[in-house]
């Protein structure tokens, strides 16, 4: 049995609103399904889904290893911090990989960069922001343009983690442990950028730059060193920064037809 956990409160605004809701989902929620399958009388495999967050950001250029320090300066990225330390501690205290043969469990943590690609309608994210402004024809409000992320479509990481998944079932002690999953190192761009390549592919729009009181902090620079996933896993990203928005975008167009949405899964699979 192979468990991936994803369920979260995955919004940096919001857990400013409910900081105590952003821990008991985010860090509670990671115990309890650890726990479920701590009690669990058969051999499996946990991949729990964290953040790139998770790393104390000092906001160098140096893009962010596993080895690194855990940190998180709003609640969500010390909440998903915080269910790192919790992994940790499952793993050393229940699923020591050592005494694997007697408790036939292995658990993974997965930390991947900023995700689009279509689905996503919640507010105060990026994307969703920008196809509203431009389905209304209103400009595109946008806050820190010159912020990096670690953008990746969506379908990247997913096949990161069905693929941690079954290395981790069938190798538990080569696989057990975190793993960043992000774009090359030429891929990543400001929001600036983001915003004016997908006005170009929707095929017109306008944004503009607010700054509005009491904003909540948010980080500037965040890059991922996905070297190891790369060289232990086998995993590589397959799409470019262009064609990460394409792709994007494109779902948003055609969000209604399941077709289309089937046609890039398939067309992901191909590369």
């Amino acid at each position: 049995m192979i468990i991936f956990h994803l369920a979260a409160q995955p919004l940096v605004k919001k857990s400013y609103e409910n900081p105590i809701e952003t821990f008991e989902v985010n860090t509670i929620g990671t115990a309890n399904v650890l726990e479920a399958a701590r009690k669990l009388e058969k051999q499996c495999s946990l991949v729990l889904i964290t953040t790139d967050k998770v790393y104390e950001n000092k906001e160098w250029v140096y893009p962010y290893r596993e080895t690194d320090r855990l940190g998180g300066y709003d609640p969500y990225s010390a909440s998903k911090a915080t269910a790192e330390l919790v992994i940790s501690s499952f793993r050393s205290s229940f699923f020591n990989i050592e005494k694997y043969q007697i408790h036939k469990k292995s658990i993974a943590s997965a930390r991947a960069g900023n995700v689009i690609g279509g689905g996503d309608w919640a507010a105060n994210r990026i994307i969703p922001d920008i196809v509203k402004a431009l389905q209304s024809n209103q400009a595109i409000e946008i806050r820190n343009p010159q912020s990096v992320r670690p953008w990746q479509h969506v379908l990247e990481p997913l096949f990161g983690y069905l693929l941690l998944g079954v290395k981790l079932y069938d190798n538990p002690l080569k696989y057990s442990g975190a793993w960043n999953f992000g774009p090359l190192p030429d891929s990543t761009f400001t929001v600036e950028d983001l915003v004016n390549k997908s006005i170009e592919i929707w095929g017109n729009g306008a944004y503009k730059i607010t700054k509005h009181e009491n904003q909540v902090h948010e980080a500037n620079l965040l890059k991922l060193d996905i070297s190891k996933s790369v060289d232990q896993l086998g995993w590589k990203p397959c799409l470019s920064a262009q064609e990460t928005i394409e792709w994007t975008i494109g779902w948003y167009k055609n969000w209604n037809s399941y077709d289309y949405i089937l046609q890039q899964i398939n067309k992901y699979q191909q590369l």
